[in-house]
């Protein structure tokens, strides 16, 4: 029994990772180019699977909306595409074709401290992420 105890103990966190699900859509209920959902609070280790439920778009990071030490990645048209976020902070993520038109989503991955929106983000995209943060 104390060895079961001692194994336990030392399983690594990830072990106990979640994956979450966000849809890629052209249109939808909640409007056009979107996500959805369009904001995800997760947990350091967690992954995202981004779904091309609807053609013609992708899941990119936004290079100026990662935390410190992120890896940027960048997902093909209709591909279907993974990604595990172990550093705490705000990402940004856009659609490449349709950033200004406003297809962006916000994941904040663990304690996140006071992330302003930079300076540089199109008009539709600011408005969007102001909406999800409640700003």
């Amino acid at each position: 029994m104390r060895t079961l105890a001692w194994l336990l103990a030392l399983m690594p966190m990830t072990a106990y990772a979640e994956t979450h699900d966000v849809a890629m859509l052209t249109r939808s209920e909640a409007g056009a180019m979107i996500y959805d959902p369009p904001y995800l609070e997760i947990a350091p280790g967690d992954t995202v699977r981004f779904l091309p439920v609807q053609g013609g778009h992708n899941a990119a990071s936004i290079p100026e909306m990662l935390p410190e030490g992120a890896e940027r990645f960048i997902g093909g048209i209709d591909e279907k595409i993974s990604v595990t976020f172990g550093i705490e902070g705000r990402y940004g993520i856009k659609c490449s074709p349709h950033y200004g038109m406003g297809m962006v989503m916000i994941v904040d991955v663990g304690e996140v401290a006071e992330a302003p929106i930079p300076d540089g983000v199109p008009a539709r995209a600011r408005e969007r992420m102001e909406e999800f943060l409640g700003q």
